[in-house]
């Protein structure tokens, strides 16, 4: 499909801000027909609050500046999406959770800054998966964004970021900005057929953002190209004192992450079947070997790689639910023992597990977490990334004690354990139409490696060429 005949929803968001610098579109225009979109879409539930009047304020001061030959940026007058986590002073973010009903930021994160400093038209807040604990993006107390490819079953939109995979999928906002702490930009993003970019830990600042884990937060894009969304953490990076993660990152990551892409730098491991986490389900593991087929036959340097006996990736995925449940037992505990408050039962439970984690266990967890990422780094030497699957099936029914997605989250959260920079590509659809996905996977610092081996891989396996059937949804 080319530039020209692609619906502007559905246009890559590189795509509209050159559109807009070039004259072609004003920001208005593009703020009000995403507007537009998100009205007509409302039982979709992908946003928790709609900003529209700011939006149109951003748009408009973003047309002044054009008009005064003042460019901010790739995405200037381009419209974003935030997940409801990421505070905006003045506006609500309850984290997905009825508990936190009515309760106004005071602060705005510093992400969020960086995107209207960028000249970026913010939408509004997107949905979570309550108090962002959970992959299928089930959300019993505020409603569950809806899986925009099914209109007649109701499956997981994945989760935590559901409301930003789905606003992206739907073409109600050309990117977004989600948070991943056990995969939940990646799933999402695998469960609605885009891009999802985990940076490494300490690339994007969290000041600002509400917490699930200090450990483990991390900050990334749900857009439909490689480049997007490494264009928007390019802009989105960099050291803040408000944040001692990104003070702890080497600055060569960051600045090699504004670098034009280069060609891969070394072959692409990939990691042996035995070596999973989780076991893939038929129908994702015919897509699985599908998409090996065609980057085998595009000659894409593959070589089987089984890490050493010390680097158990099921291991890993369990260390990160050791430490992910701990700390945020530490920040939700006393809300979770609160039987008066409206928490879904099923989130409860998962907070109050986190404190009957033993501090002794929480500090071995840590500790082999270290070991863990200097042996990871050390075995990935020479190599350009670890290709694997996202996630071991595509979108679910979803079911009252949120059991058919438990094993959701196996291979993504070793990703998270790691620090490590971590992104899932579209591969395909199964018998069903529902979009499933590869992820790719470098050491923490080596962001724009693990960028320019998935800028080819995304080559090579196409970008998806259809979209969401939106009829029944309003659109």
């Amino acid at each position: 499909m080319s530039e020209q005949d692609t619906a502007l929803h559905f246009r890559d968001a590189l795509e509209i801000g050159r559109e807009i610098r070039q004259g072609r579109l004003s920001a208005r225009q593009v703020a009000t027909h995403f507007l537009d979109r998100i009205e007509r879409a409302a039982a979709l539930n992908a946003f928790s609050v709609v900003t529209a009047e700011r939006a149109l304020a951003q748009a408009d001061a973003a047309d002044r500046l054009l008009a005064a030959g003042i460019v901010l940026g790739p995405f200037h007058g381009v419209p974003v999406a935030v997940k409801d986590s990421v505070q905006w002073e003045g506006t609500e973010a309850t984290l997905g959770s009825q508990a936190r009903a009515g309760q106004l930021s005071t602060e705005t994160a510093a992400a969020l800054r960086l995107l209207a400093a960028q000249g970026m038209v913010v939408l509004g807040k997107t949905r979570m998966t309550e108090f962002a604990f959970g992959l299928s993006g089930q959300n019993a107390t505020q409603g569950t964004a809806r899986n925009p490819w099914d209109a007649t079953v109701a499956r997981a939109p994945g989760g935590s970021s559901s409301g930003c995979g789905v606003a992206v999928a739907a073409g109600l906002a050309p990117i977004a900005l989600g948070g991943d702490t056990g995969g939940s930009v990646r799933a999402p993003a695998t469960l609605n057929g885009l891009v999802g970019y985990k940076p490494s830990t300490g690339v994007i600042s969290r000041a600002g953002s509400l917490p699930l884990s200090d450990t483990l937060d991390v900050l990334g894009p749900l857009a439909r190209s490689v480049a997007d969304a490494r264009q928007l953490v390019a802009a989105l990076s960099g050291p803040d004192i408000a944040d001692p993660a990104t003070l702890a990152l080497p600055a060569t990551c960051v600045a090699a992450l504004r670098q034009p892409p280069t060609p891969m730098r070394g072959p692409i491991a990939l990691l042996a079947p035995e070596a999973w986490p989780a076991t893939l389900d038929s129908a994702t593991q015919t897509l699985w070997q599908q998409a090996l087929d065609r980057l085998q036959q595009a000659k894409l340097e593959l070589q089987v790689w089984m890490p050493p006996p010390s680097l158990s990736f099921a291991r890993m995925a369990e260390d990160n639910s050791i430490v992910l449940a701990y700390e945020a037992y530490r920040y939700y505990g006393e809300l979770a023992l609160a039987p008066e408050l409206p928490l879904w039962r099923v989130v409860r439970e998962r907070i109050a597990a986190g404190g009957r984690i033993d501090a002794a266990d929480y500090e071995a967890a840590l500790q082999r977490r270290s070991a863990d990422m200097q042996a990871f780094a050390h075995a990935m030497q020479g190599r350009a990334a670890l290709l694997m699957p996202a996630c071991d099936q595509a979108a679910q029914a979803l079911d009252p004690d949120d059991l058919r997605h438990a094993g959701l989250g196996k291979l993504l959260r070793p990703g998270n354990f790691l620090g490590a920079a971590a992104i899932s590509l579209p591969s395909g659809f199964d018998g069903q139409g529902l979009p499933t996905g590869v992820q790719l996977m470098a050491p923490s610092g080596q962001d724009a490696a693990l960028l320019d081996s998935a800028r080819i891989v995304e080559g090579i396996l196409g970008r998806p060429s259809r979209h969401p059937d939106l009829a029944a949804w309003g659109l």
